[in-house]
């Protein structure tokens, strides 16, 4: 275990924490754990439990998390574990991110061993995904840094559902970010995922104001999240911060406890129709050998290939750094 920041004691007598990592801000008691599952009271102080604890280790191309515009076509170390401060009921990583922590199934890595096995396996860094991954701040925050150390870069592929503090500490050490936008509904928050949307737009925000490469994603779920008014009124603020902004579009299967019928391409064609029309980057994801996963340069008349990709393979074919080989546009792409 490690002790964890952002806490603070409230109650001597009871032993009872206050846990300000998150917009919950759990009142924890002695001996009990907070929404995540992962951060337990033990005598009035608060500890992580899952720090140097992993689940799942291995090197992915930079696609899946997906990011399409940071370093397209390499591969990076990935680290995840138990808990999750959402309990949403279409989570595709439900076994460990809606389970309590049980050593037993997890592999230990230290902050500077992760940072050797990103140097020796010459990934791109190290990116933290599969569950949550700002609920192990603190082994993230101390592994980032090793990362740094090695000229390496941090991504993160997460729910942004983080306060501001603990956010700008980390924001130093973090290169690139996959945030989901679940949804541009407040109610679809608290009903299928348990939190709210405020402080996931504000993460984003924040981000991007901070200098950080940030794509987003949104799961279409029929039924649940397909308003196209709502979508509308998401693209337009997109568009308010940032037009360059890759968007991901991600096809819904059933998942754990949401069984539904899978999204249509369709609909899928609809929002991405609606989505470029002030966006210059929109993927339709969880679909394979789709034009859409290509990326075109943002200028509309010139509309060139950028990139190609067939699943996680991917070709860069127009570009001499981040700009377009054909027209000389500069497009929001790190390579």
């Amino acid at each position: 275990m490690r002790k964890a920041l952002f806490q603070d004691l409230i109650d001597p007598d009871t032993k009872k924490v206050k846990c300000h990592l998150c917009p919950y801000r759990c009142v924890i008691a002695d001996g009990k754990q907070g929404q995540c599952k992962v951060r337990l009271n033990k005598d009035g102080i608060l500890y992580s439990l899952i720090y140097n604890h992993h689940t799942s280790v291995g090197m992915d191309p930079i696609e899946k998390k997906p990011l399409y515009h940071f370093h397209p076509g390499t591969e990076i170390l990935s680290f995840g574990t138990f808990g999750c401060n959402f309990s949403c009921r279409f989570c595709q990583n439900w076994e460990i991110s809606q389970s309590a922590f049980k050593h037993e199934l997890t592999r230990a890595i230290t902050p500077d061993k992760a940072a050797e096995l990103a140097h020796n396996y010459h990934s791109l860094g190290g990116a933290y995904t599969y569950n949550e991954p700002l609920i192990n701040y603190e082994w993230i925050y101390d592994t980032a840094q090793r990362i740094h150390e090695q000229g390496l870069a941090n991504v993160l592929v997460t729910n942004g559902y983080i306060n501001e503090e603990p956010l700008e500490k980390l924001i130093p050490f973090i290169d690139a970010a996959n945030i989901d936008v679940k949804s541009f509904n407040d109610s679809f928050y608290r009903r299928l995922c348990g939190g709210s949307i405020g402080p996931v737009l504000r993460t984003v925000e924040v981000m991007i104001k901070r200098g950080r490469h940030v794509e987003l994603t949104m799961l279409i779920i029929p039924g649940e999240n397909d308003s196209t008014d709502e979508f509308t009124d998401m693209v337009d603020w997109i568009s308010s911060i940032n037009r360059h902004i890759p968007l991901h579009l991600s096809r819904f299967f059933p998942q754990y406890q949401l069984q539904k019928q899978p999204t249509s391409l369709a609909l899928l064609e609809k929002f991405r129709d609606i989505a470029v029309k002030k966006l210059d980057y929109v993927y339709i994801g969880n679909v394979w050998e789709k034009k859409e996963n290509n990326t075109y340069c943002a200028n509309r008349s010139c509309n060139a290939i950028l990139i190609k990709r067939t699943g996680y393979r991917t070709v860069l074919v127009g570009l001499d750094h981040s700009r377009c080989t054909a027209c000389g546009t500069e497009n929001n792409i790190r390579v």
